[in-house]
């Protein structure tokens, strides 16, 4: 297997004491059709900090909203997976973006408004933004990149991440090994970047588009589509890229969706994606879907994002 070599990056250049003014340049809504969650891209100019050429794709950037809580206390720093490549959005390393989910929910027959996001949605082109970073050292592509082949799995806007890291790979046109990203929303509405992400799968043999939709249809024997289910469910495919040494697994959504992947890999003999923390029972469904991280944890070939 090639040595996995993870750049060196720098952390908190600006942090929520010393944050830095940044203004937008553009936001749109990124589902093809009309859907009842709300998803846009963001990007920000960042010409004349120090923030420009040196935040990476893995990386995450901090919005600072205005305001206070009902306790009169400064609202808190949220973090958001940057979604352009280390180059910048299109090319221009003064331009980075992040995808925004407007988080509206209900409780107690009373509507919540997610804070940062609801601020960030609202923003128009002009509007000046506090935001610190960058953060995480892990969740990034090697050095060495094009030596790999990978699987992405992503829910929602776990997708950012990969959106930057796909473009990255393939933008000098001399990527060769295999990447596939196996991307799960409820309803097909939900697909994010769905007009990018099939262009890439039409123009490029090595890329593998695989949507999963896992509140419309059922597979065969009754069961949800899933993440997880793509495994066996493109076996053909799926199967032989996960057998050659050289490739990765990166998963970023919501947390849990990782269990399930490292279930699936297990039963498909696939263990050199996992570390076994504590011995297995011989029935691996025996394991309770919410302990299954008490007996295992990612190997060296595998990278975790979720929240």
């Amino acid at each position: 297997m090639a040595e996995i070599k993870l750049p060196e990056v720098e952390l908190n250049i600006y942090s929520p004491k010393n944050p830095v003014e940044v203004t937008v340049v553009e936001n749109y809504v990124v589902t093809l059709e009309a859907s009842p969650n709300f998803v846009r891209h963001i990007t920000f100019d960042i010409s004349g900090t120090d923030l420009e050429n040196r935040v990476r794709i893995g990386q995450s950037i901090g919005i600072l909203p205005p305001g206070q809580d009902s306790k009169g206390r400064e609202h808190k720093l949220r973090l958001y997976s940057v979604s352009s490549p280390t180059s910048g959005e299109r090319g221009k390393p003064h331009l980075i973006s992040t995808t925004v989910k407007r988080t509206i929910e209900e409780f107690e027959e009373k509507i919540y408004l997610g804070v940062a996001s609801n601020y960030l949605s609202d923003l128009k082109p002009g509007d000046k933004v506090k935001m610190t970073g960058p953060s995480g050292r892990r969740f990034l592509l090697p050095e060495n990149a094009e030596d790999f082949n990978y699987l992405f799995f992503a829910t929602g806007t776990g997708i950012a991440p990969f959106r930057g890291m796909i473009m990255e790979l393939f933008e000098k046109g001399d990527y060769k090994n295999e990447c596939a990203l196996i991307f799960g929303c409820p309803y097909r509405t939900d697909l994010l970047y769905p007009a990018f992400f099939n262009e890439m799968d039409q123009k490029h043999s090595n890329f593998h588009y695989l949507p999963n939709i896992s509140r419309e249809d059922r597979r065969p024997d009754g069961s949800k589509y899933y993440v997880q289910t793509k495994i066996e469910d493109e076996k053909e495919l799926l199967y032989p890229i996960l057998r050659q040494d050289n490739t990765l697994v990166y998963i970023c959504g919501l947390k849990g969706m990782e269990s399930g992947i490292y279930l699936e890999l297990l039963k498909q003999g696939l263990s050199d994606y996992v570390e076994i923390k504590k011995e297995l029972p011989e029935n691996l469904n025996d394991i309770p879907r919410g302990d299954f991280k008490k007996f295992v944890k990612p190997s060296v070939r595998t990278f975790e994002e979720v929240y």
